[in-house]
């Protein structure tokens, strides 16, 4: 296995159903466009859906198209559960466990790719936000903190965002060893602006954090707005 660290990034969110997957998706496609493989990667999914017979993660299914359909979806995530709650809860209504081993090597696979230079960058999505529960004994944070990705923190633009973005970036700092932030991303989820905090939130969020806000996604956005240079944010040239 390479030791070098791996290229990418790790999605995160505020809180939960803020919109990870699309924001992720959104990364994948520009850094796709742009001519790079990318690898995507999401530990475990829970909430499937029945789609002609099948049941399907639409997680995994937008990190799939979003990275070019050039990958397995069982390495895209290698588990996936019914029920639409945290993995470990989700698992546990069907009878089983969360493989705490495979959160971890299912990430290997990917940093082997890099190391055989297969796949040029990495996107890691989490589930819900750093101390959403992955495992009995795992939060996001702490898969996060192996697997060694700055974070990418999705913020949903929404009453109530200042606070609990301003809690996850205390989390990250102060958590276990704490984790590099590269960027903020403010998603919309509704495509009316009835909710009036919308129109400060980033100005708001911006006095309070010298963490810098990437971009500000509207709703149903298939691209960002301004271009981001994910690669730098990486900390990690493509020739390293």
């Amino acid at each position: 296995m390479d030791r070098k660290p791996p290229r990418g990034l790790f999605i995160t969110g505020n809180n939960t159903g803020v919109g990870k997957t699309h924001v992720a998706g959104l990364i994948a496609r520009s850094l796709t466009n742009a001519g790079l493989r990318v690898g995507v990667y999401k530990p475990a999914a829970s909430g499937l859906v029945e789609n002609d017979g099948k049941w399907l993660s639409e997680d995994v299914q937008t990190l799939w198209e979003a990275s070019g359909k050039i990958w397995d979806t069982q390495h895209i995530c290698p588990q996936t559960f019914h029920a639409p709650l945290a993995p470990h809860l989700s698992a546990r209504a069907e009878g089983k466990e969360v493989d705490t081993r495979l959160l971890r090597t299912g990430f290997d696979y990917w940093k082997q790719q890099q190391a055989d230079q297969k796949c040029d960058f990495l996107l890691v999505e989490g589930a819900g936000g750093l101390l959403s529960p992955m495992s009995d004994d795992d939060y996001v944070f702490d898969l996060a903190l192996e697997f060694g990705l700055p974070l990418i923190i999705v913020a949903a633009n929404r009453l109530g965002m200042i606070n609990e973005t301003l809690q996850t970036l205390l989390t990250a700092k102060t958590y276990q060893k704490g984790l590099p932030v590269a960027g903020i991303v403010l998603n919309d989820l509704q495509p009316e602006a009835s909710d009036v905090s919308r129109t400060t939130n980033r100005t708001e969020l911006a006095r309070r954090t010298p963490t810098p806000i990437l971009t500000h996604v509207p709703f149903g956005a298939k691209q960002f707005p301004n271009q981001v240079d994910w690669l730098s944010l990486s900390g990690t040239p493509l020739s390293a």
